[in-house]
């Protein structure tokens, strides 16, 4: 325990240090957000480069975007043993406006929370009688890049009462727990330090809205999950699976925190 509350107080430490110069710089740069910023909520697109918001307004230069486009693809292709593709059912990606903001939701037939990757590949099994594909694959990322890139700009809006509130208590609370060798939570960078730097990297909301995203670390797009584990891994712990009863818990709180905020995807992040 000394050793982990030494290593807390040393991280602590490095980020006071920074937070003033940070702070001042954020407020230097303070302006009117739009719909990037609702009440006391802001996307991480505020806390990015200028540049790397610039790379994620321009379709063009937005990389995420050649993601969007092999879910395009597949939206379209026959698979299965049903012979159906997405257009069988949905018919245009249009269909697709607005699914994207309500996830992850509780579903009554699995008694339990449901994401986009999961509803994607739900209709893969029971309607196309095709296989699951696998989680981060370029096809089950693409297809989620594609459906959420449909309700681009409408604001998230998730449901936290009724069969859901359970699972939001438990997401909260994981959000809230300490961990892991450093002993911390979610809320000690998200909520304490947002705008303070993390080595080269400034500290933002953790707010799940432009999920998947484009990361210039990850030279590539992932999920929220995968951003998840990613933390969990920093601050020593171990990581849960991906679609994880964990996670769903925790994207369907981070999601809550983030209501308002317009969907991004695919947003460009460091």
């Amino acid at each position: 325990m000394g050793i982990n509350l030494s290593k807390y107080a040393l991280f602590g430490l490095a980020l006071a240090l920074t937070a003033g110069v940070a702070a001042n710089a954020v407020a230097d740069e303070k302006k009117n957000w739009g719909a990037y910023q609702v009440e006391d909520r802001r996307s991480g697109y505020t806390y990015a480069a200028p540049e790397t918001r610039a790379m994620q307004d321009d379709n063009f230069q937005n990389p995420g975007m050649l993601w969007a486009e092999i879910g395009e693809e597949l939206w379209n292709k026959v698979d299965g043993e049903a012979g159906k593709s997405c257009a069988s059912c949905h018919k245009g990606p249009e269909s697709m406006k607005g699914v994207a903001v309500s996830y992850p939701k509780y579903v009554a037939e699995k008694k339990n929370l449901e994401n986009l990757e999961q509803r994607i590949n739900r209709c893969r099994t029971d309607n196309m009688k095709a296989k699951e594909w696998k989680y981060e694959s370029k096809e089950l990322l693409g297809m989620t890049v594609f459906v959420r890139h449909q309700s681009l700009g409408m604001p998230i809006n998730v449901k936290v009462d009724g069969e859901a509130a359970p699972y939001f208590e438990k997401g909260k609370a994981f959000y809230n727990e300490r961990r892991g060798q450093l002993d911390m939570a979610c809320k000690h960078c998200h909520e304490d330090f947002p705008g303070a730097h993390l080595r080269a990297n400034v500290l933002s909301e953790g707010q799940g809205n432009g999920f998947p995203v484009y990361r210039l670390k990850w030279n590539g797009v992932g999920s929220l999950h995968r951003r998840f584990r990613g933390c969990n891994k920093q601050v020593r712990s171990s990581a849960y699976g991906y679609g994880s009863d964990e996670y769903l818990a925790l994207e369907l709180y981070v999601m809550w925190r983030g209501r308002g905020l317009p969907v991004e995807t695919p947003a460009v992040r460091n």
